[in-house]
């Protein structure tokens, strides 16, 4: 079989889309970096779509955090500490044994114990809580002559938010949420080992190394493959976020804008 036609055949395999078996023996190195590049598509889409929407209740955590009304701050307190403080592997075990007692419940709740939802979900909530402690801490480095500046010029409520306090916010902690973004993404590597299933074997990218290591018993071709992805994937995201952290500093002078740093997080 031609590489060009194992890619026809298992390009999009993730997605239900060309050959339904695997391959079984005689394995190419064409099959190991197209089917595992094939499962890469579930990661991208896990780490997209939780990062997207985190993004937005991250926001409304730090700033329940940051509230002077107890019925905001402790419920953000507790959400932030919950899912920070407790390791992701065990969300995602607690999570789909809850969604499975659910869906006994009532059959509304059966797309949740699917990994597109269910794990989906998990994620979302997981970076939310890490994205808004950072939110949480830029805020609190707001400078205040700023805020002072704002009060100044009339601005107060929603358009002082928008105008000022928010780009602020960014701004200070772009950096810091790059490096979270880009742990989120290595972290949908946990999905399909965590009890969500992978339906018709349609796993994401580290599915499919563990089958060839398995079936090989050689996992020094299919780990680095799998490694050489998310290292391509890094670098797109770190371009990414940093076209987005140029444009939130623009209008700062060159020596006086914060550079976007990889930092290793060692607990998860």
């Amino acid at each position: 079989m031609s590489c060009m036609q194992t890619i026809y055949d298992y390009g999009l395999r993730s997605l239900g889309i060309g050959q339904r078996l695997l391959p079984k023996e005689d394995f190419t190195l064409c099959e190991q970096v197209v089917l595992i590049g094939s499962g890469l598509i579930w990661n991208v889409y896990f780490g997209v779509i939780a990062l997207i929407t985190g993004f937005f209740l991250a926001t409304a955590v730090a700033l329940g955090k940051g509230s002077a009304n107890p019925w905001l701050r402790k419920p953000s307190e507790w959400f932030i500490f919950v899912f920070r403080g407790s390791p992701l592997f065990i969300q995602f075990f607690f999570a789909y044994f809850l969604f499975l007692s659910l869906k006994g419940v009532s059959p509304i709740f059966s797309p949740f114990t699917a990994a597109w939802l269910g794990a989906l979900i998990v994620l979302f909530l997981n970076t939310a809580a890490y994205s808004g402690e950072i939110f949480y801490g830029a805020l609190r480095s707001i400078p205040k002559g700023d805020v002072d500046a704002a009060d100044a010029y009339g601005f107060s409520g929603v358009p002082r938010f928008r105008r000022i306090i928010w780009p602020t916010m960014l701004r200070l902690a772009w950096p810091a949420y790059t490096n979270e973004a880009i742990f989120l993404f290595h972290a949908t590597t946990l999905v399909f080992f965590s009890g969500f299933p992978a339906w018709q074997q349609r796993g994401d990218a580290l599915y499919y190394a563990n089958y060839f290591a398995d079936k090989t018993f050689n996992p020094f071709v299919p780990y680095p493959i799998l490694a050489g992805y998310f290292v391509l994937l890094t670098l797109a995201l770190i371009g990414l976020f940093g076209l987005i952290n140029r444009r939130l500093n623009r209008h700062l002078p060159q020596e006086a804008r914060r550079k976007i740093r990889l930092r290793l997080n060692i607990i998860r």
